[in-house]
């Protein structure tokens, strides 16, 4: 009778076992003792080389609210393997998983509300998760001041790249000074990304719009990137609220 290859074999079955037993019994290891747990789990290479990337102070960053890690989530699970297609879905799914699509992310609050905190959380949660996540973030301002023309700058390859990433973090959405040519930058950025589904992270210390209850001496997002931006992060994003204290001044007590 033929044996099925899932039927336990001896090593007087297998002469193949027998010389593996009888090597590991030379070196003074018991072939049949069971193999500890490891006191802590493998390295995740794609979070090792996410670490590398992550400002010092965002490296243990975790998410705290429940809506970015239900966010988080959500593009985990829609992430696909590197050779998936619409033909052949099922190609690839077995490896590590890229991140395509899915609905970004407004995390908007005043400062040291722990919304770049958040940000960096939901990153390495990405990478946790097992996704290969190719991602970049910059600061409003940075990216401004990285565009402005220069010698030996091509400014529209720098936008090109940059609009095209799996995963962006744009930080502080509001706070540099607005102009006729930030705004069309910042607006030609979120509607690429809106119109293919990238996701992006968005976080701002201002409240998107003003509601009758606000001081009206307190700056809006609207008031500073104008209604065809904050248009497409309606249409793009999740918002969500971080309020409380300043965490920085919590740390320094």
């Amino acid at each position: 009778m033929r044996s099925r290859l899932d039927d336990p074999q001896t090593a007087a079955d297998n002469p193949a076992m027998a010389w593996i037993q009888r090597k590991l019994a030379e070196r003074g290891i018991d072939p049949n003792a069971t193999a500890p747990l490891a006191d802590r789990p493998e390295p995740t290479p794609a979070l090792d080389a996410a670490q590398e990337r992550i400002p010092y102070e965002y490296r243990a960053a975790q998410t705290e609210h429940p809506d970015v890690a239900r966010w988080v989530r959500s593009i985990a699970d829609a992430a696909v393997g590197h050779a998936a297609n619409a033909l052949a879905p099922h190609i690839g799914r077995t490896g590590q998983r890229e991140i395509t699509h899915g609905r970004s992310l407004l995390l908007w609050g005043p400062t040291g509300a722990g919304k770049t905190h958040e940000a960096y959380g939901a990153i390495r949660a990405l990478t946790a998760a097992g996704c290969g996540v190719r991602w970049e973030a910059t600061t409003a301002a940075d990216l401004y001041g990285a565009m402005r023309a220069r010698n030996g700058l091509d400014p529209e390859y720098l936008l090109r790249r940059i609009v095209r990433v799996p995963l962006l973090l744009l930080d502080d959405l509001g706070a540099a000074k607005s102009t006729e040519w930030t705004e069309e930058i910042t607006f030609r950025l979120l509607n690429w990304r809106s119109e293919h589904r990238r996701p992006t992270i968005i976080t701002t210390n201002l409240p998107p719009v003003r509601t009758e209850h606000m001081d009206p001496r307190q700056p809006v997002l609207r008031d500073k990137i104008g209604d065809r931006v904050l248009s497409r992060l309606s249409g793009m994003c999740t918002p969500v609220h971080l309020g409380g204290p300043d965490r920085r001044f919590r740390v320094a007590a």
